[in-house]
């Protein structure tokens, strides 16, 4: 009876196991089977587990620095930053041919050994923006917030009298102009946007409020709003927007979470890596020194004797590296704080002028560069670069990753006459829409910041909880 009981219990032991056993290798298989799934459904649908060309070459180059070519090849864009902007140097490709106008359309360019190159245009699509532009002058409409002259914050709700003038003009005249425009109507029935006025800038000066109140100042203005009128509430502020050059406009909403998430935030210092800022939400505002009444200068190639500049202030670690990098080469002219000579002398006597991120990505140098007929080299990871979604910027720029500092001048040098010759004309050509005036002028900065504001007038925003 003992033996018999014995093995019953044997018996029972088994079946336990083996049921343990099944129910341990059933969920471990099917674990594996969805992830060898997986693999094979990325393997399939994207190049991860196949090298990059961008990151092969540049591995290539950097295991053999000396032993490069005339040119670079597909220099690597840094994570953050927008791969519409780099650039591609091709040690494969041999200098281009000259370059053919063909009434602003992309054609190729045979070489020498039978190669086609392309001619890069400004635009993205030409036609597509020319169509859109002439159905936003005809259509599309801003309601300004109303204010009066009695109203005690006057000064920084109305557009300034006088013309804008200093580093963070573009606010003031994007109201200014915008004020005296055909696309303000005072029928908020027929308003695709809605305009709030607030200069952060201005209130960043007026005592009442300072720099600890604007963002007081902020939460209390859309609460306002929010209860006198019923706009902002059918969208939660969605099809809203305010403009703001300065720096501090990125902390200014922090009380206002309806902005942040909401609103389109139309700003200088348009960083992704900041939370606050949201590409494609959010626009680009370009930080521009205003020149209204002069004539752009027009330097031929053969007078620009330099091969690239900087002027600033060594307010960020990428400047810093910048100045002690080449601060001694011959070439390349780099300065710390003010100039002894001509500011506008060295642009003009230079190939390439120098955007170099400071406390913010944002500077008026890139509107410099341009004006004076200088090729932009932008180097400020994560800048979300003004009218990115109409220009196309690496026609006209060369964007480098901060990391690449000590590959400047090789960058630069890379470059063949005839594609250096290609940047400079896009630079003649597009530095008209980086450009303000008292009374606007078709294709210039505001109205690129009014068709930006166009293309987002009926975007989606994130309901808050």
């Amino acid at each position: 009876m003992a033996r018999s009981f014995f093995l019953l219990y044997s018996l029972s032991r088994r079946r336990v196991s083996d049921s343990l056993r099944s129910l341990f290798f059933i969920p471990t298989a099917l674990a594996l089977t969805t992830s060898l799934f997986i693999l094979f459904y990325i393997s399939s649908t994207s190049n991860l587990f196949t090298p990059h060309p961008h990151r092969q070459s540049r591995l290539h180059f950097l295991q053999n620095p000396d032993g490069v070519s005339s040119k670079i090849h597909n220099l690597q864009t840094p994570i953050g930053s927008q791969p519409q902007c780099s650039l591609d140097f091709d040690s494969s490709t041999p200098n281009l041919g000259v370059i053919e106008d063909h009434g602003g359309e992309a054609k190729p360019v045979r070489t020498s050994n039978g190669r086609t190159a392309v001619n890069e245009i400004i635009f993205h699509d030409q036609d597509i923006f020319t169509q859109d532009y002439i159905r936003m002058n005809k259509s599309f409409k801003i309601f300004m917030y109303p204010h009066n002259k009695n109203d005690p914050f006057a000064n920084v709700l109305l557009p300034v009298e006088f013309e804008p003038e200093g580093n963070y003009a573009s606010e003031s005249f994007f109201k200014k102009t915008l004020n005296n425009s055909h696309f303000l109507t005072k029928d908020p029935s027929k308003a695709d946007l809605f305009y709030l006025p607030f200069s952060i800038a201005r209130l960043r000066h007026d005592p009442r409020v300072g720099i600890d109140g604007i963002q007081d100042f902020i939460k209390n203005y859309i609460f306002n709003v929010s209860h006198y009128y019923p706009y902002w509430n059918r969208t939660g502020g969605a099809d809203h927007f305010y403009v703001s050059c300065h720096s501090i406009g990125r902390v200014a909403i922090n009380k206002a979470e309806e902005i942040k998430r909401n609103a389109i935030q139309v700003v200088c210092s348009s960083s992704y890596f900041q939370s606050a800022y949201v590409p494609h939400k959010d626009a680009s505002l370009p930080q521009i020194w205003p020149r209204v009444e002069d004539d752009p200068p027009n330097i031929t190639l053969t007078q620009r004797k330099k091969l690239a500049f900087f002027a600033g202030s060594i307010n960020s670690p990428v400047r810093q590296k910048l100045i002690e990098t080449w601060q001694n080469d011959t070439s390349i002219s780099v300065h710390s704080g003010h100039l002894n000579t001509s500011y506008e002398a060295a642009l003009q006597d230079s190939k390439f002028c120098l955007h170099v991120k400071g406390f913010e990505v944002n500077t008026a140098r890139i509107g410099d560069a341009l004006y004076h007929g200088c090729v932009p080299v932008i180097i400020a990871n994560h800048y979300d670069l003004p009218f990115a979604d109409i220009l196309n910027w690496k026609s006209f720029s060369i964007v480098i990753a901060t990391l690449d500092i000590p590959l400047l001048q090789r960058i630069l040098r890379s470059l063949s006459t005839d594609e250096y010759a290609s940047l400079h004309k896009n630079v003649l050509d597009v530095r008209k829409h980086f450009r303000w005036h008292v009374n606007p002028v078709d294709y210039d900065a505001f109205y690129m910041v009014m068709y930006e504001l166009w293309l987002r007038r009926s975007s989606i925003r994130v309901p808050l909880s």
